[in-house]
């Protein structure tokens, strides 16, 4: 069904590149093109059998040639481009070309395309699923696999659109779901845009904070590391983000400062019961959240195992897992072990491999944690 498909990509990072690769490997299509600010990207699609063709993205006409063609075209740039590239493609397509985008803001682009271009086959894109990592090189085709893709149709968008692209978006494994662009700016403020903007703060806390001799940065491993690791996404990428989703985030922030400031209160007070209630009320909502679906930035699948610091242990641990055709995606004894179990953290690349390695680890007598 979408084997014979035409599709351009333009931009070839973490997303488009694995849009690419899953496109190309889940549904069959051959006939990719990819536009992209990187030659040497460009060229490694190339070199992996992924695309069929590739230029640089400000060749416009070279663009304009493939783009006039296509059956669908993903928008895979930094949402601040976005516009820009719409307004490149408006009217240089086929009727029933479908263009959709891959942003984290959808509210502006979807007025934008409603009210400005006034196109009727623009559908807003957002894959629930990314990883702190960038660039074409730490792409996957399984990047999609059971995370949701939210869908943000215009006004004018036809049905059959939305339906084709959402079973296209099903044969790559993902988990389509139609929603409004203002309801999923509200949400994503609160799942993704303020974490981001907490966690870069919490980072600036400890930076702030530290000793002249770095003490608080040798300290800040394991949960610390954990609980900020979305800090190491993207500088430039989030600066457009969060200015593009600006009024939900600056209400989410508002939301935030609130609930910060009645624990300091609750402090203050020494309000024992409030700051109970503080910590059960998180525990119990965040221990209801689903945990088999991705989110928007990649989960870590890591166990943790309890080993007697000795001559040649990682190794045996190593050899076990090797043996088991288990891929270790990497490994190391965690000094700062506060709140957590186990001094050897092992990390996988898919949870597939973490269940083997719990199972076959715990079968032969090991102490093992999952995380």
């Amino acid at each position: 069904m979408y084997r014979n498909l035409k599709i351009t990509i333009i931009g070839l990072g973490l997303i488009g590149g694995s849009l690419a690769k899953a496109l190309h490997e889940k549904a069959g299509i051959r006939n990719i093109i990819a536009f992209d600010q990187d030659k040497e990207t460009i060229e490694k699609a190339k070199n992996d059998g992924i695309i069929t063709h590739g230029c640089n993205i400000t060749e416009k006409h070279v663009m304009d040639g493939f783009a006039r063609d296509s059956d669908i075209i993903f928008i895979c740039t930094p949402v601040k481009h976005t516009r820009d590239i719409l307004l490149m493609l408006n009217g240089n397509v086929k009727k029933d070309c479908i263009i959709t985008d891959v942003g984290s803001t959808k509210g502006d682009i979807i007025n934008f395309a409603d009210n400005v271009l006034g196109v009727s086959n623009f559908i807003g894109g957002h894959p629930m699923a990314g990883s702190e990592k960038t660039g074409y090189r730490s792409s996957y085709s399984h990047l999609f696999e059971n995370a949701y893709y939210i869908l943000c149709p215009c006004r004018k968008t036809p049905e059959r659109s939305m339906k084709f692209l959402s079973g296209l978006l099903k044969a790559i494994g993902a988990l389509p779901v139609i929603m409004d662009a203002r309801e999923h700016d509200s949400i994503v403020a609160s799942i993704s845009h303020v974490p981001h903007i907490i966690a870069s703060a919490l980072v600036n806390l400890v930076k702030a904070t530290d000793t002249a001799d770095g003490k608080a940065r040798m300290l800040a491993a394991g949960g610390f590391r954990d609980i900020t690791r979305i800090a190491s996404s993207s500088p430039e990428m989030w600066e457009g983000i969060i200015l593009g989703n600006a009024s939900e985030t600056k209400r989410v922030l508002n939301l935030y400062i609130e609930i910060l400031n009645n624990i300091k209160e609750s402090i203050e007070k020494r309000d024992s019961k409030a700051i109970l209630n503080f910590f059960e009320s998180a525990r119990e909502y965040r221990d209801s959240l689903p945990v088999n679906k991705k989110g928007l930035i990649e989960p870590n699948y890591e166990i943790a195992v309890d080993v007697v610091d000795r001559p040649g242990i990682i190794g045996e641990i190593t050899s076990v897992l090797g043996h088991n055709n288990i891929n270790i995606k990497n490994i190391n004894v965690s000094n700062s072990r506060e709140h957590e179990q186990g001094c050897l953290r092992i990390s996988f690349p898919d949870n597939i491999s973490r269940e083997k390695a719990f199972n076959l680890l715990t079968g032969i007598g090991y102490r093992v944690y999952k995380y």
